[in-house]
């Protein structure tokens, strides 16, 4: 196993930042200093050491959680402001995020430390489905589904929803809800589309993660996924090229 991913999975921090660990002379295996990213150890023998203390691969564990408004995807803010690892149970706070939600937008978030699957699972080859349910404010284009269809230019190039439908009410109506599925996970991706036509959001929820559903969740409560789920997610992670 790369040394980076052992780090990843034993919760020290992200793949990236554990990289950087490695490369700043802080990682050691069986009592020598490791400097260089990739290299390899076995997991059930090695003695890894960050900072001198010694750290072991943990359980692949995925946890879905019912993120509420104003809360971070961030381990600690800046600011000081709330983040979801204070909804989380101290045992998956280790977990890194699967992907985030804004500040203000809520719904289903998952974390794992099962890195190769998420990072297949958030590649945009992978097409993995995103869906969310957007309370709109004020009155709406009729045709506003079409239109997020068939795709607009933000700053970062071209989106389009995979799909879209009213779900109460509609255009020229006031107080309107719109599903909305995505196949990316762009940063504020559907508050910037709908900026576009000039539509305000009071409300985003994300509902569905691939075939992972937030359900009867309440907000703020989380759940370890099953066997299953996880085996489904690694379904979905396939490229869509792969799947045809």
């Amino acid at each position: 196993m790369r040394l980076q991913k052992f780090l990843a999975g034993a919760g020290v921090a992200s793949r990236r930042a554990c990289e950087e660990l490695i490369a700043s002379g802080r990682v050691r295996v069986n009592g020598r200093v490791v400097t260089t990213p990739g290299t390899r150890v076995e997991p059930e023998s090695a003695r890894v050491e960050v900072d001198g203390r010694r750290v072991e691969l943990k359980p692949v564990r995925w946890v879905a959680l019912h993120k509420p408004p104003g809360y971070g995807c961030t381990r600690r803010d800046p600011a000081g402001r709330p983040t979801i690892y204070d909804l989380l149970p101290s045992d998956a706070h280790h977990l890194p995020h699967v992907g985030r939600l804004d500040f203000m937008s809520e719904g289903l978030i998952l974390l794992s430390n099962e890195g190769d699957l998420a990072n297949r699972l958030l590649h945009p080859s992978a097409e993995v489905a995103r869906t969310y349910v957007v309370e709109l404010v004020g009155s709406a284009p009729a045709d506003l589904p079409v239109r997020l269809e068939a795709g607009v230019t933000l700053t970062d190039g071209p989106a389009r929803a995979r799909g879209a439908r009213w779900v109460r009410g509609s255009g020229g109506t006031r107080s309107a809800t719109i599903e909305i599925i995505l196949s990316e996970g762009r940063n504020r991706e559907i508050r910037r589309m709908l900026a576009r036509f000039e539509v305000p959001i009071r409300r985003l929820r994300r509902t569905s993660f691939g075939p992972i559903e937030l359900g009867a969740l309440a907000a703020g409560e989380s759940r370890d996924l099953s066997s299953g789920e996880r085996a489904a997610l690694a379904r979905a992670a396939c490229s869509r090229a792969s799947r045809k």
